[in-house]
This record gives C-alpha cells, structure tokens and sequence, in this order.
C-alpha cells in the first residue's frame, strides 16, 4: 500500500496499512471519533487483546473492566514503571531502581520508587482500579506532561523528570500540591502508556484558549499547554467559607482528562 492509500490515525496521526487498527497506538481505524459538542472526544477504546508495535518489543492492552497492558520485550530493550504498577513477569526480566534526579516524593506515606524491566521477557502491569489505557506514541522532540501517579510504563527511549506544582488541591480531600511527570523525546520516538479513571476524554486548545479543570480530573497535556493554580471562594452552600483549587489550562495543545476524578494522599 503506498503512501495515498494509507489510513491516518485520528487519534496519534499514525500512518497504517491495515484498515482495522492502528499500529502505534491500537485505536481502532474502522469506527468514528466520538466528540461532544464542547469539543472533547473520547480515547478510542482499544479492543480486548489489542497489540501494538514498538522498537523490535510489542504491547498488548488486555481486558475492558481492569484492563492490564502486557510487554513482551526484546532483547537490550527495557521500559521503565511505578514499581507498585507490575502485575507479574517472566522469571528472566531482571528488575533494577531507577537513579531518579529531584525532590523526595511519596506514594500513600510509601517512598516513590520507579523500576526498570529489561528484555528479553515479558512483564504485565495494572493500576488496580476501573478505567482505560491510553496510548501515547511521542515522536521525536515531543513533552507530555502526566499527573501524578497516572503512567502506567514507558520505553526506553523517553527520558522521565517531574516536577511540583504547588496551590493545587482536591477540593474534598484537601492537600498541598500536586506532582506532574515529564516524559521527552529526543531524537528517537518512544510510547508512554497511561491509566484513566473512569472514562479519558481529549479536547485540543487552539491558542489562548483556556478551561478550568478540577485537579483530580487533570490526565495528561501537551507541554505547550500553560498550567495556573487558581483559588475561588466559595460563599454559600454546602461549602461555604472554604476555597475551590482548579487548574487553569491554557493553549495550544492537547488536553486530557479522566471522568472518574482522583486525590493521591502524596504525605509531602
């Protein structure tokens, strides 16, 4: 099939041969996006067993309910995890720390602690709770900005950092602050794959347009995408005399949110 009869990706831009599914990112090519009138559209939902093409390694998204993402690496390949994410793994794929370069965080009072797996092998991981996984290639020269707690794994060739935003909290629960984590590529492509509560939706903000979100429902954003913490009192009701924090996002670039909203008790 030569280039004028490829099939463009909505979802990732992905060029494919095959009319069904997307190679780079598993959504499916034969079905319509699904956008509101607001202008959010719903992550394709990937169809149980769907496998996706990275490097020489492979991916597959497992399930609908509690959907498990399952790699079979090549060798001198690896991908890089919250170490409390792994399901299982082959008794070949060694484990090693990651040296990660910043400030001290946590996971429920539990140091932050991320993991590499290296191949040849396979290993499985889960977050643990409802929702969908989301598939992000990053092409090169590409910065995605996750909320906290929210990747699932990513390969080798996508550098990790993250840094603190503080003046953001969950209205309900309280807290001071939030962490988002910084994936980059460079000169080579890499995928970062992603675990949504509930539902994953995606509306595109065209330059100096802006939206308010509520922080537990923040998922992901381009990295041109500007992020303000903003207060709002709240004079009457239920929650009158205290503070609203929402998340003032700012174009351009993609912005993803999660429907099912969700506070991690961080102890910084």
């Amino acid at each position: 099939m030569d280039a004028y009869q490829r099939i463009l990706c909505k979802w990732c831009n992905g060029q494919n041969t095959n009319p069904t599914q997307c190679a780079f990112c598993g959504a499916p090519l034969d079905v319509q996006n699904m956008v509101s009138e607001s202008g959010w559209r719903e992550a394709p939902r990937l169809r149980d067993m769907t496998q996706i093409q990275f490097d020489r390694s492979t991916c597959q998204v497992e399930g609908e309910i509690v959907p498990v993402v399952e790699i079979n690496l090549a060798p001198s390949e690896w991908v890089y995890f919250e170490h409390h994410c792994m399901l299982w793994k082959g008794d070949g794929v060694p484990l090693t720390v990651m040296n990660l370069q910043g400030p001290k965080r946590s996971f429920l009072r539990m140091p932050h602690i991320v993991t590499i797996a290296s191949g040849p092998g396979r290993i499985a991981f889960s977050r643990d709770a409802a929702g969908e996984i989301v598939v992000l290639p990053l092409h090169p020269g590409m910065e995605v900005d996750v909320r906290e707690h929210a990747f699932l794994l990513a390969s080798g060739r996508v550098s990790y950092s993250y840094v603190r935003i503080k003046g953001l909290a969950n209205v309900l629960h309280g807290g001071n602050g939030m962490w988002l984590d910084r994936f980059v590529t460079s000169q080579a492509p890499g995928l970062l794959v992603l675990h949504g509560y509930g539902n994953v939706f995606e509306r595109t903000l065209a330059p100096g347009e802006s939206i308010q979100v509520e922080p537990g429902s923040m998922l992901y954003k381009d990295a041109s995408v500007t992020l303000q913490a903003e207060t709002i009192k709240l004079s009457s009701g239920i929650f009158g005399g205290t503070s609203m924090y929402l998340a003032r996002l700012t174009g351009p670039g993609r912005v993803g949110i999660q429907s099912m909203y969700h506070h991690h008790e961080s102890g910084e």
